[in-house]
């Protein structure tokens, strides 16, 4: 059995009995902070895009227990990601899903973590440097959402997914290959720069956020601010100028087109702007039909390099904090 079996098999046996007693699942409720939220922001776009019968949300976990959903109960699936497993707004939202009946299902690095006392599935991931990208958390929760679709309602491209899911880290490899020089360019020309604005679309819009407030504000203390590639021309690009800096995550698949009008626009009005292509980085060998929920998953490989390489040169320690962690908040 593989890993990703793993992941899945409780679950869908979990979906199982609760269809075998009359308990159809209507609603996935994905919960986070920060950037255990970006992780799951892919799942919550496949299953906006592929589910005809199932209501998908993306809650920040505070939100989720401070405005809790009036439909949450025993049709709801809950999916809860926390590294630590201690977050107390994460474990404080575990307790509501499971309190109202939800099939609740935890993520965490953490083998004794205080969110696994609050579910009926709890997930230790792995992490760092030498784990497999598809044993993170951004592509279980992408399995475990394939998982429901596909006992919910079934799900015409789900041996391309399958496919997908054991490619990705080879295509990650291959990515992370080409991008070493770039990395390092990047980070001796940005060294001084203060603000970033981070754009993409699709299913990696999240990562542009999350690029934006943990990679660049949390870990660098740099002004930083995400914006949807569709959003641009629609009020953003009134900022642009020779001195502004723009990252721009140009997608592969349906919101391609999207990606590529910001960066026809930025080589006529903006001199400082840096583009990095899923498609150039070689995701094209993925499966057509679902290539686009894999983009996010080779975007945070890839910018691990280049916020890696800019801590370097800044001497700015990615683990360095003044308030996380040290001071009550």
């Amino acid at each position: 059995m593989n890993s990703m079996n793993l992941y899945t098999e409780a679950l869908i046996q979990m979906l199982v009995e609760r269809a075998e007693d009359g308990v159809q699942m209507s609603e996935v409720f994905l919960v986070a902070c920060g950037g255990s939220l970006v992780d799951l922001y892919p799942a919550k776009f496949f299953l906006a895009g592929e589910s005809c019968e199932l209501r998908s949300e993306l809650y920040t976990a505070n939100e989720f227990v401070h405005a809790v959903p009036k439909v949450l109960g025993e049709r709801s699936v809950v999916i809860l990601c926390s590294h630590s497993g201690d977050t107390p707004e994460a474990v404080e939202a575990a307790k509501v899903a499971k309190a109202a009946g939800a099939l609740t299902v935890t993520m965490t690095h953490n083998k004794t973590s205080a969110i696994a006392n609050y579910t009926d599935h709890n997930i230790v991931y792995e992490w760092g440097d030498e784990s497999s990208v598809k044993n993170n958390p951004m592509a279980i929760t992408l399995a475990l959402c394939l998982e429901i679709v596909q006992q919910t309602e079934g799900y015409s491209h789900y041996n391309e997914f399958q496919e997908a899911l054991l490619k990705i880290d080879g295509v990650v490899r291959t990515a992370r290959s080409k991008v070493g020089d770039r990395a390092k360019t990047f980070a001796e020309t940005y060294q001084n720069e203060n603000l970033f604005y981070i754009l993409s679309s699709g299913a990696s819009y999240g990562h542009a956020y999350g690029f934006a407030i943990c990679s660049l504000m949390e870990m660098q203390r740099l002004h930083a601010s995400s914006i949807h590639s569709g959003e641009f021309f629609h009020g953003p690009f009134e900022v642009t100028d020779k001195k502004t800096n723009f990252i721009v995550l140009v997608n592969e698949g349906r919101t391609r087109p999207l990606d590529q009008r910001v960066i026809t626009f930025l080589k006529t009005y903006a001199k400082k702007y840096v583009v990095i292509d899923a498609r150039e980085l070689g995701i094209g060998v993925m499966p057509a039909f679902v290539v686009e929920y894999f983009n996010p998953i080779m975007f945070y490989s890839v910018l691990c390099d280049y916020r890696e390489a800019l801590a370097k040169i800044r001497n700015h320690p990615l683990e360095t904090r003044r308030y996380m962690g040290i001071v009550e908040y």
